[in-house]
């Protein structure tokens, strides 16, 4: 078998890029105090970016992590950013919720990204950053034009800019003829997810809270001052309060959320380096691409421009690179043709955290602090919302936000377990390549 032919390596390419296994386990000391003023489960942008603010204000944090720094979506992602409500957009939220209530969420959708970009300049995280803008292309002549109605209505309502691009102009957005026109939205952005992370838990460090590596919750029991939680390892800690922000990661041992999170599983692969003129040539202004397909594809030029990372929906719960890298490069040779001679050099996935509602929660429930469910959009809003537990939990009213009381719902008979995903997502599948 020729290096071209070798299977992909089976880690995410943003982990290669960022040194990120060295940084991350110099980040963990080991040792767990038993008794914690504040206990943070999960170690990704909500958590790392809520011990942040607590520690910040004072407050012992320690944040505990059954992988490590990152390990989940927050290094296995896209790295895209954006103000997002995919699914429901503003004619969904409206049916929800009510047009105010709709408006006021998505125009904090925006904030959210003026203030992720805010913070990483202020940290002075380096993480390739890049306002390069996002196309998204339609499958059709009927759903280009469903896209800019829609846009129209969210610039009025919110602010939001956008560029429709007809399928005649659209080489200058993408190196592609494969969709049949779609939006520029100018705002929207790129950085390296897992270079973000390493920054964020670097200054969770340095503000004095303590980041521990391989420790799982195995269960948590309610006490008068607090909580006790058994950890992996026989181990017993007891906190005074508690923030879960395990998102897509929520296991049986949080039933609450387990039963209120879907895990879907999203799979990227990285090609090789190549000429940084074929790259130039599929992403002529070095702009993010999505698409409305039903498996939600999205893909991007690699910081230094030498690579093509693409991602879509999986269709197995379990990470199997062996049946989602041969799809995924399918998929992107019928965009980019021109990329068939490229091998493919390492192949991932992850769990995002989706809700039956499509919408991000937080709150507390039975005393146990929470953030959760971005719904594919956490790049751009999980630090946020998790700047804003925190503030709730300091007391601060600035902590307010506009899904703030919404009820966190779960569906009847839903275990946790998304047993039918891959039979609807083979469904949806069929249905993109037919044109419906």
């Amino acid at each position: 078998m020729s290096e071209a032919q070798q299977a992909p390596r089976n880690t995410p390419y943003w982990q290669d890029d960022a040194e990120y296994g060295a940084l991350s386990l110099a980040l963990s000391p080991g040792d767990l105090p038993a008794k914690i003023e504040t206990l943070v489960i999960g170690a990704g942008f909500s958590g790392l970016s809520a011990a942040l603010t607590l520690a910040r204000a004072g407050r012992q944090v320690c944040v505990v992590d059954a992988g490590g720094v990152g390990f989940g979506c927050s290094s296995r992602n896209g790295g895209q950013i954006g103000p997002s409500f995919h699914k429901l957009g503003l004619a969904g939220l409206t049916r929800a919720f009510g047009q105010p209530k709709a408006e006021a969420i998505l125009r904090e959708s925006m904030d959210s990204l003026t203030w992720l970009r805010s913070l990483i300049a202020k940290e002075g995280i380096m993480c390739d950053l890049q306002a390069s803008g996002r196309f998204k292309g339609a499958a059709s002549a009927r759903e280009y034009e469903n896209m800019a109605r829609e846009c129209e209505a969210l610039e009025r309502a919110t602010g939001q800019r956008f560029e429709a691009v007809p399928q005649s102009s659209q080489q200058t957005r993408i190196g592609s003829n494969f969709y049949s026109g779609g939006i520029f939205y100018p705002d929207d952005g790129l950085l390296q997810p897992a270079k973000y992370v390493l920054g964020l838990a670097q200054r969770v460090v340095e503000a004095g809270a303590t980041i521990h590596a391989s420790l799982r919750v195995l269960g948590i029991t309610r006490e008068d001052n607090g909580f006790e939680l058994h950890l992996s390892g026989g181990r017993t800690v007891s906190a005074r309060e508690v923030l879960v922000a395990t998102n897509g990661y929520s296991g049986p041992e949080l039933p609450f959320f387990h039963r209120r999170i879907l895990p879907l599983r999203s799979a990227i692969i990285a090609t090789e380096p190549l000429d940084p003129g074929l790259v130039a040539n599929c992403f002529p202004t070095q702009s993010a691409v999505v698409d409305n397909s039903r498996l939600m594809l999205y893909y991007r030029p690699s910081p230094d421009g030498r690579r093509v990372v693409f991602g879509g929906r999986a269709f197995d719960l379990a990470d199997r690179p062996d049946h989602y890298a041969p799809d995924l490069r399918r998929l992107m040779l019928r965009i980019f043709p021109q990329l068939a001679d490229a091998a493919i050099s390492h192949a991932w996935s992850g769990t995002v955290g989706y809700t039956f509602d499509y919408a991000p929660h937080l709150g507390c429930h039975e005393g146990l602090h929470y953030v959760m469910g971005y719904c594919g959009s956490g790049v751009g809003r999980a630090g946020y919302f998790g700047h804003k537990i925190a503030l709730q939990m300091l007391g601060n009213p600035e902590g307010r936000t506009e899904v703030d009381g919404l009820p966190f719902p779960t569906r009847r008979l839903y275990s946790g377990t998304p047993w039918f995903l891959p039979i609807v997502l083979r469904w949806q599948s069929l249905l993109d390549r037919i044109g419906r």
